[in-house]
């Protein structure tokens, strides 16, 4: 889902809520979902555009300094101008960054890093990924991907493919896609009980193989047990 809020300029929370991503046809309804719903709150809290800073994004994928994401594999997009596109699209002045990076940032300004200007954030989800923050400023890189943790090799004997396009990577384990594709594993291999066996394959998320977890059940086990050892070796 795409996580929205509602914030004053010194960085108050004034409201949050989610919409679906919806990441069919190479993702083309992202932006503009994003931009209905931006414009659906202006008109409900009834703002006028004149009040309102812009808007930022921050997106799962490496972007330069320009809003331009080289790729981002989850959302099935290539090479998209995505400042561009939502400031057109919303006609407000637009920025975005990578979504861990931006993350680290919103941590070092109001959250967690505050008092600090080097940090290093680990966001864990659908991937995985990283944001620096050095002297109070983000770390992009030459193309946008500096501290793309996700994608450090931590099997080289793994013989499937990462959505970057190596194997082995951290992302393939330590997310909830990873966690979700070791228990699918498990209960295809495997004849022991199991609680997520009352779910179909499609009902079957992080949530649940994490519930089943905490509920003693053993082949979730096996898969979280997996999942953070890689991610500790990462």
């Amino acid at each position: 889902s795409v996580k929205c809020g509602l914030f004053n300029t010194d960085g108050t929370l004034l409201e949050k809520w989610e919409i679906p991503t919806r990441t069919e046809n190479k993702g083309e309804n992202i932006l503009p979902d994003v931009a209905e719903t931006i414009k659906a709150k202006i008109a409900e809290k009834n703002i006028d555009k004149d009040d309102i800073e812009g808007v930022g994004i921050g997106i799962p994928g490496p972007i330069n300094s320009r809003g331009e994401a080289a790729c981002a594999v989850n959302l099935y997009w290539r090479f998209t101008p995505v400042a561009q596109i939502l400031g057109d699209l919303t006609g407000l002045k637009a920025q975005a960054g990578n979504d861990a990076n931006v993350a680290a940032l919103g941590e070092q300004w109001r959250g967690g890093g505050r008092g600090f200007d080097n940090i290093v954030m680990v966001t864990l989800g659908t991937g995985v990924g990283g944001g620096i923050i050095m002297d109070g400023k983000i770390l992009t890189g030459e193309n946008g991907a500096a501290g793309e943790i996700g994608h450090i090799t931590v099997n080289p004997k793994e013989t499937l493919t990462c959505g970057c396009g190596c194997k082995g990577c951290l992302e393939q384990y330590s997310s909830a896609t990873g966690v979700i594709r070791m228990a699918k594993e498990r209960l295809e291999a495997s004849d022991k009980p199991s609680e997520l066996r009352k779910f179909s394959a499609d009902e079957i998320g992080g949530k649940e193989v994490f519930d089943a977890y905490k509920a003693g059940d053993e082949l979730a086990a096996e898969a979280v047990n997996e999942f953070a050892i890689y991610l500790g070796m990462g």
